[in-house]
């Protein structure tokens, strides 16, 4: 059977994690099953526990299987998806947040340039898609432009959203690309960004693709991690992972 790896990375999300597994198991992937490993980065509420009872307590669907890794201490997203994708066996990867800003409703939007196209890497974008999109705050919608547009000229792509969460890949592809992974934080989005343009340019072209998806934004009372200082350490990551890596 066909298999996708989706990967969790999860700090301190004790009132999402199960509604979130819950989602990810029921999502459409076309004929792939599923092979979902939740990374708990070091959270020191009840996420971890939680992990552990569905995983023991849910009858879950036929052909998805759920592991937990969990990490003593809590290292940032970049940290937690790298052991992700390298614990990662499917022939295609799916980042998913834990919070359920990004809905796994989109996996068929996500896959389809994969099934049709032999897509390398997809990215989910927030800023063309005609579906659901939460509004919240101005100002990070201003910062996503600017990070995007920065990086897009230094990797030469013309993404609309790089900052996106849902980021998907050929698992040959992530998996070879892991081990050089740097970024402990939200550094990963500049950072995989970067790391896909010079193997693009490498290899001779990688199929990238971009498409619409929804977006269920948090504000801060409802557990938003981000802030302005993220934003700004990504313009220094931009600039190191694409200029001096």
């Amino acid at each position: 059977m066909k298999y996708i790896s989706i990967i969790i990375p999860v700090y301190n999300e004790e009132n999402y994690i199960a509604k979130t597994l819950k989602a990810v198991e029921a999502a459409s992937t076309y004929n792939y099953d599923k092979e979902i490993i939740v990374v708990d980065d070091g959270s020191y509420d009840k996420t971890a526990a939680q992990v552990q009872e569905y995983i023991k307590n849910t009858k879950h669907k036929k052909g998805v299987t759920i592991q937990l890794i969990k990490k003593k201490y809590n290292e940032g997203k970049g940290a937690a998806l790298q052991d992700g994708f390298l614990k990662s066996t499917g022939e295609i990867v799916i980042v998913q947040d834990a919070d359920l800003e990004y809905i796994p409703d989109d996996y068929p939007t996500l896959l389809q340039p994969f099934v049709e196209f032999d897509a390398d890497v997809v990215y989910g974008s927030r800023f063309i898609s005609g579906k659901p999109h939460r509004i919240v705050y101005y100002w990070h919608h201003v910062a996503n432009k600017f990070l995007t547009i920065l990086s897009n000229m230094l990797t030469n792509l013309n993404f609309t959203d790089m900052e996106t969460g849902y980021k998907v890949f050929k698992g040959k592809l992530i998996r070879k690309i892991a081990p050089q992974l740097q970024a402990k934080r939200f550094g990963f989005e500049p950072e995989i960004t970067a790391r896909i343009a010079k193997e693009h340019a490498r290899t001779g072209g990688l199929r990238i693709y971009e498409v619409g998806i929804s977006y269920m934004g948090r504000t801060y009372e409802e557990g938003k991690k981000i802030n302005w200082v993220d934003g700004i350490r990504a313009v220094g990551e931009i600039i190191k992972y694409n200029i001096f890596q």
